[in-house]
């Protein structure tokens, strides 16, 4: 199957406004996802407050929920539209969340400024070759202090590589306009490792149903081959958590850039 045309940036430009649709409750979910990963910064940090960079932020469902909890964040974002709508909701809850529209491979912030570097929901498998994702990582370790803590979390792709699925079950959630269906169709590539995604999400519309479809690819990454490419750009004491074991509803990987010599 040829790429689809659309880029990463065009997929989540379009997704912005409907994103709080994929969750049955978007202000839980933050929270939620907060206390989760505010285990691991504890645990990693320390009590904090800390400074942290969520440098694939989206509209801010994990720097939102971050920030909530007192720490001081710092928002970024391929998406323009994202960012911009992650700073307005995070205003709208009264607190104050810098964002900015950035590509996590050519960050735009001073070196060794943040305790800790947040990369959620999946987003480093949007680059596509070994240099991208090591040109990512390495510009996370540059902003981080020394002894600094990375988060990311992906999808659990492990058992996705063997068995290839070609879709997700449908997600239904209740908002004040009716109930919103979303699922996937994954289309794999050839390699067995890489595949292109659509997302359908559907809402109410008279008696009918509106039905949106965006387009995006992925590199379905195992968990081995992830920790390869962190302990490649400089990261140490890797360690993986699950989702029983950290609350989060993804795997977690954390890592720390080792002190300077």
């Amino acid at each position: 199957m040829s790429d689809f045309p659309r880029s990463v940036r065009d997929f989540y430009d379009e997704l912005a406004h409907d994103y709080h649709l994929i969750f049955p409750d978007w202000d839980a979910s933050m929270a939620h996802q907060a206390k989760a990963l505010g285990g691991l910064l504890r645990r990693h940090l320390g009590a904090g407050p800390h400074r942290i960079l969520d440098c694939s932020c989206g509209i801010g469902t994990q720097a939102i929920g971050l920030a909530l909890a007192e720490h001081d964040v710092v928002a970024s974002d391929l998406s323009p539209v994202a960012a911009t709508r992650a700073a307005a909701e995070a205003a709208a809850r009264g607190v104050r969340m810098p964002a900015a529209a950035a590509d996590m491979r050519q960050l735009p912030f001073a070196s060794r400024i943040f305790d800790a570097v947040v990369c959620a929901d999946n987003s480093l498998p949007h680059l596509l070759s070994p240099q991208d994702i090591q040109a990512a990582l390495l510009g996370m370790r540059r902003v981080l202090r020394d002894d600094g803590l990375l988060l990311l979390t992906v999808r659990s792709y492990d058992e996705a590589r063997q068995g290839r699925p070609t879709s997700t079950p449908p997600q239904v959630s209740q908002t004040p306009g009716g109930e919103v269906i979303n699922f996937q169709l994954w289309h794999w590539h050839d390699d067995g490792e890489r595949y292109d995604l659509e997302h359908f999400q559907l809402t109410p519309a008279a008696s009918t149903w509106d039905v949106r479809v965006r387009r995006t690819t992925y590199w379905a990454l195992t968990s081995s081959q992830l920790t390869e490419f962190v302990a490649g750009a400089g990261f140490t004491d890797i360690s993986w958590h699950t989702p029983p074991a950290s609350g989060y509803y993804q795997p977690v990987l954390t890592a720390r850039r080792a002190p300077s010599a």
